[in-house]
């Protein structure tokens, strides 16, 4: 597989948790950490201009491989979102960070999220990107259900895994969700779709959507989070031309959260801390500044 690609101040270490292995990768020093949780289809490198920023504003900034990506372990199975979850809390157990602060994008932004709905006192602060909370409407997303079409395909016996496997899948995705398409150059095309397609890697990102279509998105429709409440503070940055997940689908998130800010980014679409790494950059060392009631 490799080494993990160089980024300037970025070191690299992996923890045992749950009987699996995690890459972690760093940047800074101390105790005040700032986790960063990425999503499909990409790994740790997501973070690559957030995590030296965070370093300069004093932070220890952690990128964590969830299971099945980047040079984290790939188990056949355990792909449900509560168990992922699960995951982050026993590697938070292992480097000794008891409550930091949060960041998470699409699958690492809904992590976050059951995260601070089930362990509020380990999250001082929520910096969601481009993702929709766990108690989104079934009323706002049915209209729209054809935009999750992609998720079929992905989740499908045989042809979701050897889509990624052909090596082609992840970079045709990322750049069509892109608005701003510079900082996807072909290097960065190849560090993302070439992990992707080795093979364990590729039956866990099947696994991620076939796990949701088949049982998590059931128990969506019944209202598993309809009485989910964030107490966590939480700012919400989306780009405005997520294609799939688009920001009317936000509708009705101050009835679920007692401190929470949306703030609309337009001309960008869904992988916002690529296309806009210095806005995201900005905002979270601002957000993260402020007290804490």
């Amino acid at each position: 597989m490799g080494e993990p690609p160089a980024v300037d101040g970025v070191r690299h270490r992996w923890v045992e948790a749950r009987g699996l292995r995690f890459h972690l990768a760093e940047a800074g020093e101390g105790d005040d950490v700032v986790l960063c949780l990425h999503g499909w289809p990409q790994h740790w490198y997501e973070w690559r201009f957030l995590l030296p920023r965070l370093a300069a504003a004093g932070y220890r900034a952690v990128a964590m491989d969830l299971r099945g990506f980047g040079w984290s372990d790939a188990p056949r199975d355990g792909y449900e979102k509560e168990n992922l979850a699960d995951d982050v809390l026993a590697v938070l157990d292992a480097i000794g960070a008891e409550k930091v602060r949060l960041v998470g994008h699409d699958w690492g932004g809904w992590i976050g999220y059951l995260l601070c709905l089930r362990a509020p006192g380990r999250f001082s602060r929520y910096l969601a990107l481009n993702i929709l909370p766990p108690w989104v409407s079934t009323r706002m997303i049915v209209p729209e259900i054809w935009r999750f079409t992609y998720q079929l395909v992905i989740a499908a016996p045989v042809l979701g895994y050897r889509l990624h496997t052909g090596g082609a899948l992840v970079p045709k995705m990322l750049l069509a969700a892109a608005t701003v398409r510079d900082n996807f150059d072909r290097e960065t095309l190849h560090i993302f779709g070439d992990n992707l397609a080795e093979p364990d890697r590729a039956h866990a990102c099947v696994q991620m959507y076939r796990v949701f279509q088949l049982r998590e998105q059931p128990a969506l429709i019944k209202g598993r989070y309809a009485r989910a409440h964030l107490t966590v503070p939480t700012l919400q940055l989306h780009g405005t031309d997520d294609a799939a997940l688009r920001p009317k689908m936000l509708a009705g998130w101050q009835r679920h959260a007692d401190d929470m800010r949306l703030e609309l980014v337009e001309g960008v679409g869904h992988f916002i801390a690529d296309e806009a790494p210095d806005l995201v950059a900005t905002r979270a060392v601002s957000f993260f500044a402020e007290p804490t009631a």
